[in-house]
């Protein structure tokens, strides 16, 4: 693949744009970066009251030094508060304080953005100058073209909107059909059973029928075969706890992982409620793996909607407050969307 160059600020702001999927909103967004090579993406909400600017500051520190061969990173700050001439930009205290602690791990800030509703411009430029361009100008940056020539686009927020489904009796008792002949069966015929059906999915170009994403869903009840189906999703054939924790030496087949996310969004218009949460939970671990936080919490929640006893999505999302970090996105060759780009 040809490496692209990131040359202007409007590039910055649009590659951010296209790696995240959304245009953020009251953000600060960090981009790891060794010499001339980017690395990881960071989003994380701006902190909302004063005196947490320390320690907010050491939780960002934490997730960038996940990339261990950061030298300097960039960051913006997304917000819709205001600046004026003679006063302090927004959030400086947090910048301040983020410059301080990365400089003690040895890490360098090498520019920021101020990004307002309408316009952009250096975090370290004057309010009111004339240095502030139109954050439209980033619809027409060479990297924006480039992301949308490989299909990409930027949605306006990371807001969920999911797939609307009805007929939730008759759905419900398709699978629960299924169910009862999986729970028939021996356990080491009913995982071989499921994981073929899965893998046929997979290698599909084509949604599955009705019936198949009945048999998915019904399949996705037992914890067992559940947890086998979501470590078949990258097609990495290394041990099943490596690859849930996304802690394998093989890079993952993310074209494979989106297209399961596709086919469990088709199963779950296929389903009821009452069986919805081990889909919506398979969903928000490949968002988690994918290193989209907001995005797999977010599913984990709505899989707690609709079964507030469901440990997995429950022991899932404390992961994710946690703040652990999937590990195949500590690693530029092996997270999502690694593309070649350098700054000049």
């Amino acid at each position: 693949m040809e490496k692209l160059t990131i040359t202007t600020p409007s590039d910055v702001l649009s590659f951010i744009g296209h790696t995240l999927g959304f245009w953020p909103q009251e953000s600060l967004v960090c981009i790891t970066m060794n010499e001339n090579s980017i690395g990881a993406t960071l989003r994380i909400d701006l902190p909302r009251q004063p005196g947490q600017e320390l320690p907010y500051a050491r939780t960002v520190a934490h997730y960038l030094t996940s990339d261990t061969t950061a030298t300097s990173i960039l960051f913006a700050v997304y917000t819709s508060e205001t600046t004026h001439p003679g006063q302090t930009k927004p959030h400086a205290g947090t910048i301040a304080a983020l410059t301080g602690v990365l400089a003690e791990q040895g890490i360098t800030i090498r520019d920021g953005l101020f990004v307002g509703d309408t316009t952009f411009s250096p975090y370290d430029g004057e309010p009111g100058t004339s240095i502030a361009l139109p954050v439209s100008s980033t619809q027409t940056s060479a990297i924006n073209a480039e992301f949308i020539y490989r299909g990409s686009y930027i949605q306006a927020t990371d807001r969920i909107t999911l797939p609307t489904t009805s007929e939730a009796r008759t759905k419900a008792n398709a699978v629960g059909k299924h169910m009862e002949t999986i729970s028939s069966q021996q356990s080491d015929t009913a995982l071989e059973q499921g994981r073929k059906l899965w893998a046929d999915m997979l290698d599909s170009t084509e949604f599955p029928g009705d019936d198949d994403c009945h048999a998915l869903v019904a399949n996705l009840q037992f914890p067992a075969i559940r947890d086998r189906l979501i470590a078949d999703i990258p097609g990495v054939d290394e041990p099943m706890q490596h690859i849930l924790f996304a802690q394998t030496e093989t890079a993952p087949k993310w074209s494979r992982i989106e297209w399961a996310q596709q086919v469990l969004l088709h199963a779950y218009t296929r389903t009821s409620p009452e069986h919805a949460a081990p889909v919506l939970t398979a969903i928000g671990y490949i968002n988690w793996w994918e290193g989209r936080g907001s995005k797999a919490h977010q599913f984990l929640q709505l899989a707690l909607d609709t079964d507030p006893a469901y440990r997995l999505a429950r022991l899932s999302d404390q992961m994710i407050g946690y703040g652990i970090v999937a590990g195949w996105n500590m690693n530029k060759n092996t997270a999502y969307r690694a593309l070649p780009f350098d700054m000049p």
